[in-house]
């Protein structure tokens, strides 16, 4: 029996000569179609994921398979019972992937590496000399990457950059493969590569997201679980007998991917913890944060 509602994971870069009205377009789109989650809109094109009745989301696939604009989208679609999102949310940006190059942007449309599919890349990272680059932020890579990557401690984008910078001679004369989730990222991040005169540099075609869902590459190689933007934080990517979990709870040290937000709201960190242990120390990503909230909270209650 097929699932009532899909999850769909989507991008494209395209010419979007007035981002604020082809947003409100789509706001109304989306809204008469009942879809939640986000979007972010920009003159370079468009990057989303939403959720929604099945019927719903093969309409919205459809309206944009048939607009010139954003025809041919490489649509990434997860079965789901429900909506993974509280609420739609459509932002117009300066970037539809905040790489922060100013004067120095530019777009994949013009400069970006050779995709490899699936099985190719589960060739391609068992060869030596490469240098695999996971392309995401830290929090990201903290509950799954792929074996051997390179994971650059950023928590923006826009870092990533000055650590190729910081980093070049261990990238130099190696064969690059980089990875992020559904694969927006690295088209900008590995024309950025080749940009800076990394000759040899390939990326994933489709991100991880496509990589576990290949019936041949089976999401070889890949550790963990994949992190994405929506309320389900992270979906199974490795599907053969060599899965296995990389991330820990932060209070037991043992196995986990449960991700949850610091209690104290001026925190709010997002932080790994296994649910034994939230039942037992409460849901703080340090005990700092659990004393200063209950001092906060037993001082808005004395007389």
């Amino acid at each position: 029996m097929n699932a009532p509602f899909e999850v769909l994971l989507y991008y494209k870069y395209c010419r979007i000569s007035d981002p604020d009205a082809y947003a409100d377009e789509h706001r109304k789109l989306c809204y008469q179609l009942g879809l939640k989650g986000r979007i972010l809109i920009a003159a370079e094109g468009i990057n989303g994921t939403v959720s929604g009745t099945a019927k719903n989301c093969e309409k919205y696939r459809e309206v944009l398979d048939e607009d010139p604009l954003t025809a041919e989208i490489a649509w990434k679609i997860d079965p789901s019972e429900e909506h993974v999102f509280a609420k739609l949310s459509i932002k117009v940006r300066d970037e539809v992937v905040t790489l922060g190059l100013a004067e120095e942007d530019f777009s994949p449309e013009e400069l970006t590496a050779t995709h490899l599919k699936p099985a190719e890349w589960k060739e391609a990272i068992k060869e030596d000399n490469i240098v695999l680059i996971d392309a995401r932020n830290d929090y990201e890579w903290e509950v799954g990457r792929f074996e051997g990557a390179m994971l650059p401690p950023v928590a923006s984008f826009r870092d990533m950059p000055k650590w190729v910078r910081d980093h070049r001679d261990e990238l130099e004369g190696k064969k690059i493969l980089t990875y992020c989730t559904g694969g927006i990222r690295c088209e900008k991040f590995s024309g950025f590569l080749l940009k800076e005169g990394l000759e040899d540099v390939y990326q994933l075609d489709g991100g991880i997201v496509t990589y576990g869902k290949d019936p041949e590459a089976k999401g070889e190689g890949f550790e963990g679980e994949c992190y994405v933007f929506d309320e389900r934080l992270t979906v199974p990517v490795n599907r053969t007998e060599g899965a296995k979990l990389v991330s820990t709870c932060v209070s037991c040290g043992l196995p986990s991917i449960r991700y949850r937000n610091c209690l104290w709201q001026p925190c709010n960190a997002q932080f790994i913890v296994c649910e034994e242990c939230e039942e037992k120390s409460g849901r703080y990503c340090d005990p700092i944060c659990e004393e200063v909230h209950r001092m906060g909270t037993a001082a808005e209650f004395t007389p």
